[in-house]
């Protein structure tokens, strides 16, 4: 086995992967909770709860845990997406008990105190319109909600103004109850370190009440032909094509991920040579699958100016019909195998990117695999296998969604 993992008395994991070759640790605290757990009310707490924690405890004000990193030559820093929330630190080896003891009174200790929750809702609001006047980011959203109407999945991980607006300390320290428990918490560390130490480290600082890991619902999203355009006065229209994808763990990922390859997973992918390359149509234009525990989608997006909306969405389509009519080549399998296998390999070498695999993997319930075992499986996808995929989830309903100067009437006869 390639990593160590102990579940502790409390419930908590901790899983580690040792690398003989490097002098850092990467240190993560997981939990188990994102924006698809969260109620009405609550869209946007798992993300504003991420913030909260870096303002202080009982014991440090936020200046305190800036500059404790700080003097540990440390990066800090976290991330909430749909599944889960993760607080980390990248460091010498040396310093690894300090960051797992300033990180857990982080989290275990987050003060919450009204008047930090107050300042903290008005970032969050202006990283809100900071996202509204991104368009070529706030799309894929849009692409999400449309998708996936009435599914938690369907939502912002942001919050939106009207909620994050309400959020005070009472339901900060709430949701901090109810999800930051032992059940809930994976603790990932891979670098320059032995795991019984870490284990160690975690049973002594990481402190919090135990409970079970937190119900979700699974349900795979309903979904229609739909179209969703936000008139908006942008140079480009931003825009996003797609259909519903795998769930992370299907068997069959590793085909779709060819397929993403083929498509637009690249430079040398048809769409990026078609309507780039070719055409001169975009600066930017790629294809992405996203994987969750019940479900997933996969999406072509590109940037074009408004006039060209309606040829480059055309394109897109041809595309797909095409793989799905046609399938691949021998040498686009070969191509994307290759590039598949050292992509990951290339990111894999550092002590960020494998703790981020093993904590990823055990917060969701993930299949954790060798590296071999992922090769192995990549280089089983075939031609055929590539094909029966793009008919498999293209025949599925589309969703189009997009950011332009212009609304659905120019557009709803190309969906």
């Amino acid at each position: 086995m390639f990593y160590d993992k102990t579940v502790l008395d409390n419930g908590i994991t901790v899983m580690t992967e040792s690398m003989d070759t490097v002098r850092s640790v990467t240190l993560g605290i997981w939990c188990a909770v994102g924006s698809r757990d969260e109620s009405a009310p609550e869209a946007g707490m798992s993300h504003f709860m991420e913030h909260m924690m870096f303002k202080g405890t009982p014991t440090r004000t936020a200046a305190d845990i800036s500059q404790a990193f700080d003097r540990l030559g440390a990066e800090l820093n976290a991330f909430t997406s749909k599944e889960y929330t993760c607080y980390y630190a990248r460091l010498l080896d040396q310093h690894t008990s300090d960051a797992v003891e300033i990180l857990s009174d982080m989290v275990v200790s987050a003060s919450l105190e009204q008047d930090a929750c107050s300042s903290e809702r008005e970032v969050v609001l202006e990283e809100i319109s900071r996202f509204e006047d991104s368009p070529d980011d706030r799309v894929h959203e849009l692409f999400a909600s449309t998708l996936m109407p009435s599914h938690p999945l369907g939502l912002p991980v942001i919050g939106t103004r009207d909620t994050v607006g309400t959020f005070d300390h009472d339901a900060a320290a709430a949701f901090h109850r109810e999800h930051y428990r032992t059940g809930n918490i994976v603790v990932a560390a891979a670098g320059a370190l032995a795991h019984d130490d870490i284990v160690r480290m975690v049973e002594e600082h990481l402190v919090l009440p135990r409970g079970e890991r937190t119900a979700r619902v699974h349900a795979v999203p309903t979904t229609e032909p739909c179209l969703k355009v936000l008139t908006k006065d942008t140079e480009q229209a931003h825009i996003c094509w797609g259909v519903a994808g795998l769930p992370a763990r299907d068997p069959d990922r590793f085909t779709l991920a060819v397929l993403d390859g083929v498509l637009g997973g690249g430079m040398a992918s048809r769409l990026f040579q078609e309507i780039r390359e070719k055409r001169g149509l975009a600066y930017a234009v790629y294809s992405y699958h996203a994987q969750y525990q019940d479900t997933g989608q996969f999406v072509v997006y590109a940037g074009t100016r408004p006039d060209n909306a309606a040829e480059v969405i055309g394109l897109i389509r041809e595309g797909v019909d095409a793989l799905c009519a046609d399938g691949i080549s021998a040498d686009e399998l070969d191509r994307v195998r290759e590039s598949i296998k050292g992509q990951m390999i290339l990111g894999l070498e550092s002590t960020r990117s494998r703790m981020t695999r093993l904590g990823k993997s055990e917060v969701t319930d993930g299949e954790l695999l060798s590296l071999d075992e992922i090769i192995e499986r990549i280089d089983a996808v075939t031609t055929g296998g590539v094909q029966e995929m793009a008919q498999r989830i293209f025949d599925g309903n589309h969703a189009l969604a997009i950011i332009a100067p212009f609304g659905e009437d120019a557009v709803k006869h190309l969906l």
